[in-house]
């Protein structure tokens, strides 16, 4: 049997839906699965052995170059040429499902009420009910495993095996890890401002650990804020720009990552490294919470259905609570 799984973006989403792929191979081992993503994050895919083959599109370039849309289109129906005997899009959005259901047919999803994009569910043969605000993990999980018929649990996801994969032949990195202090890893940013902890309260945590912190950034205004952050602590290294083999290497080999609800914060929970994920305008249903991956959560209310990017609660998570914990899980 050969599948597509349809997940564009964006990387906290594509890891969460990665999980599924160990335990519906182990329960079909024949079955080829591939992998539909947009462009810029297909390396987090990357070097995946449950994965078949991953086929990438450039729908974010449509906003800028409408006329690209025909480009996309041939690109997907080449996809189709691989005759799917299921096409399942595991994000829910009318893009992903117009993808799906370009790949071909049956094609699997949520139902209208599981969704923002209510429409996406009029592509859809096979459709999977599952509250909206449930668990992001559960969430991702289900649509890809229900429409096989095959159960997963959470006891299962507690269980897992890291799931991100690298190669080891590009080891700038390890200039930048410490042998004699633990390597902690800090993400300071994420899409919307009201979800970043402030920069001088990650400062005072890494002073008050004194380990090796080390910021990752993603464009030009991150690093100046990290750089910012290094000249305020000896404790803080800036890294390099990574590419996501580096950035799956250095959070394979560090012994903490603290972050922001975003991608690289969930990567930690992917390859089963302690973390500390800070939550301020969106909700912990977002992760697993384990014995080595821990949440922090303001005060304020949110509402999974309409959310506040106006919150910026996120600053009031006391300094020492993160530090506390971090010790803890630095044992």
């Amino acid at each position: 049997m050969k599948i597509a799984i349809v997940k564009l973006s964006a990387l906290g989403d594509i890891v969460h839906a990665m999980v599924a792929l160990q335990f519906i191979k182990a329960q079909v081992p024949n079955l080829e699965i591939d992998w539909i993503v947009e462009q810029r994050f297909a390396g987090v895919l990357e070097n995946n052995p449950d994965i078949n083959a991953i086929y990438t599109v450039n729908l974010k370039s449509l906003k800028t170059h409408k006329a690209g849309i025909f480009e996309q289109i041939k690109a997907i129906r080449d996809y189709a040429k691989n005759n799917y005997d299921l096409v399942i899009d595991a994000q829910g959005l009318l893009k992903s499902a117009i993808t799906a259901r370009l790949l071909g047919k049956p094609v699997a999803g949520f139902d209208k009420d599981s969704i923002r994009e209510k429409a996406a569910a009029w592509f859809y043969d096979v459709k999977v009910a599952c509250a909206y605000d449930a668990n992001t993990i559960d969430r991702n999980a289900l649509v890809i495993s229900r429409p096989l018929d095959i159960s997963i649990t959470p006891e299962q996801i507690l269980n897992k095996k890291p799931f991100l994969f690298f190669s080891e032949t590009d080891q700038a990195y390890t200039d930048f890890l410490a042998t004699d202090k633990h390597n902690i890893v800090l993400v300071i940013s994420s899409t919307w401002e009201s979800r970043n902890y402030p920069a001088e309260k990650f400062v005072a945590v890494a002073g008050a650990l004194q380990q090796n912190c080390l910021v990752i950034w993603g464009n030009a205004q991150e690093k100046e804020k990290a750089e910012w952050m290094a000249t305020q602590s000896n404790t803080i290294k800036v890294m390099p720009k990574l590419d996501f083999n580096g950035l799956k290497a250095l959070i394979a080999h560090s012994d903490l990552l603290i972050g922001n609800d975003t991608g690289p914060t969930h990567m930690a929970w992917a390859l089963n490294k302690p973390s500390i994920t800070l939550f301020g305008p969106t909700p912990i249903s977002r992760v697993y919470q384990t014995d080595i991956n821990k949440v922090l959560k303001s005060a304020s209310i949110v509402n999974a259905y309409k959310l506040n990017k106006q919150d910026y609660t996120i600053k009031d998570i006391n300094e020492s609570d993160i530090i506390k914990l971090a010790k803890d899980l630095l044992g």
